[in-house]
């Protein structure tokens, strides 16, 4: 039904709910070629910025299946916003090495 779509399909990956938070992501020029193909969700707002980078807007409620995703890129993404997602994979990265 539409409610349930609405319910289940409203936030990023697994987690059901409202989005609290818009993640914005810039993939590199490299990577932009093979991201611009995914959809990461039904919802997402997408450009190609003038220097070939992929710039992807997704909402999310929770950010645990987004970091992860996030993480498989390394240097190929760059969080934008928001500022907590941003440190959380900062803070992710750091811890590994």
């Amino acid at each position: 039904t539409d409610e349930l779509r609405r319910v289940t399909q409203a936030s990023y990956g697994i987690f059901s709910g409202p989005p609290k938070e818009w993640a914005v992501l810039r993939f590199t020029q490299h990577r932009a070629q093979w991201v611009e193909g995914e959809l990461w969700h039904p919802q997402q707002m997408a450009t190609r910025e003038p220097d070939g980078s992929y710039l992807l807007k997704v909402p999310y409620s929770d950010d645990r299946e987004l970091l992860g995703d996030i993480l498989r890129y390394g240097a190929d993404v760059q969080v934008l916003e928001p500022k907590e997602l941003r440190a959380k994979v900062q803070k992710t990265l750091l811890d590994a090495v």
